[in-house]
């Protein structure tokens, strides 16, 4: 195993430090303001303490040792079920609606994990779709249909 390989998680967490202390740096240019008067440089700024915190936890925090047996191949599954989710999600928002595009993308993100049913899956969708459409359109008053043509 190469010294980079043992070390990945120290490397990963120094270079998201780094990141967010280079957002904080170019943050700080623009005006921060205050909490309740948020000038453009508060998001950087705040967004990039954020990794600069997350950072310095990923490289303190060290996992199991290695066993030696090599890595094993990637599950691409997970990955797949995602991206197809958020692609059902942007193609469905605007065709159909807030409701059928959350559901899809919920649903299809679901089939991600093995062990989910397809049963499981659609009542997790039916469970988020029902609360996204309540928080979204009733709670927040956003702008969207939830069914494209009807409501």
């Amino acid at each position: 195993m190469t010294r980079f390989a043992a070390n990945r998680d120290y490397f990963a967490g120094g270079l998201m430090a780094l990141i967010g202390a280079g957002a904080v740096y170019e943050g700080q240019k623009y005006g921060i303001g205050s909490l309740s008067d948020m000038g453009s440089g508060y998001f950087p700024v705040v967004a990039g303490s954020g990794l600069i915190l997350l950072g310095i936890a990923m490289a303190s925090v060290r996992g199991p040792a290695p066993d030696g047996q090599g890595a094993s191949a990637p599950d691409w599954r997970g990955a797949l079920a995602i991206t197809a989710g958020v692609v059902l999600f942007v193609t469905l928002a605007k065709s159909a609606g807030l409701a059928p595009a959350i559901f899809a993308c919920v649903f299809a993100s679901a089939l991600g994990a093995r062990a989910t049913t397809l049963k499981q899956a659609a009542i997790l969708a039916v469970a988020v779709t029902i609360f996204g459409v309540a928080l979204f359109s009733y709670g927040l008053h956003v702008q969207f249909p939830v069914l494209r043509g009807v409501l």
